[in-house]
Order: structure tokens, then sequence, then C-alpha cells
């Protein structure tokens, strides 16, 4: 039997890349999860003062993330995890998890310290976010869903 490794990542290089890897594991194996973590927020949580945050954050998360891809090697990582991110969400689960995983993935690339956050309970998550934590914003659903599924 001869083990094949996997093709590296074009994000492998980035320094939340295990994060980012595992946020996208998550999905496949708990796509109905996900769904429902995304269903959920956009049910109870969607008040007009979260929905701007949330807006916001995206565009920061975004923002610092392109900035960042203006290297070719952040550009290629960019580009490859947005591609699977999207393939996958979209063929788990019809797109319905999309937005939840792309701002947790946006969060892991922008900002290269808060890959903690997705171990906080939380309790602890919503304060951050009630301090306008633009991380802890993006990455509460995926924080949510690992918390669930360990």
């Amino acid at each position: 039997m001869t083990l094949t490794t996997p093709l590296p990542r074009a994000w492998a290089h980035l320094p939340n890349a295990v994060h980012i890897d595992r946020v996208l594991a998550s999905l496949d194996e708990h796509s109905d999860q996900w769904t429902a973590v995304q269903t959920a927020a956009e049910t109870v949580v969607q008040t007009a003062a979260e929905a701007a945050a949330q807006t916001a954050s995206r565009g920061v998360a975004e923002t610092a993330a392109q900035t960042a891809a203006q290297t070719a090697s952040r550009g290629a990582a960019w580009s490859s995890a947005w591609s699977t991110a999207w393939s996958t969400a979209w063929s788990a689960s019809r797109g319905a998890a999309w937005p939840a995983l792309w701002s947790s993935i946006s969060a892991l690339v922008a900002w290269d310290d808060c890959a903690y956050m997705l171990d906080l309970p939380d309790d602890k998550l919503k304060e951050l976010r009630e301090a306008g934590n633009h991380p802890a914003m993006l990455l509460s659903a995926a924080a949510s869903v690992l918390r669930e599924t360990k």
C-alpha cells in the first residue's frame, strides 16, 4: 500500500492554515450543523444593529485580506481558499452554510491572531462581539459548530 500525501493548499503558509482546514473539514463532516447555525443566525440574530455590525465586520475582514492578498502568495491563498470553500459549501448544503463559512474563513485569513476564538466558550465570544470585536463576530458560527461536534 502506498501512502499519498494530499496536495498542499495554497494557503498552507498562512499562520491560520490549520484552522482554515479545520473549518473546511467541519463543513464536510457536519454540513447540517453549519446550515442550522446559518439558519439560526438569519432568523434569530437579525437585528438591524447586528446585521450592520456583521456587514462592517465582513468589510473589514475582506479589506484586510484583500490588502494582504496584494502579495502573490496571499493572493493565491485567498483565491484558492475562496474556490475551495465555495465549492464545498455549495455542494454540501446547496449554499445555505455559505455566509457562516465564508465569514469564518475571511476572519482567519485577515487576522493572524484570531484562531484562539474558535475554542472560546459562547459567553466569552458574546462579550467580544458586544465589544465590537470583528473576528469574534465572524468566527462565532464556526466556534459554535466546532463546539457541538467535538
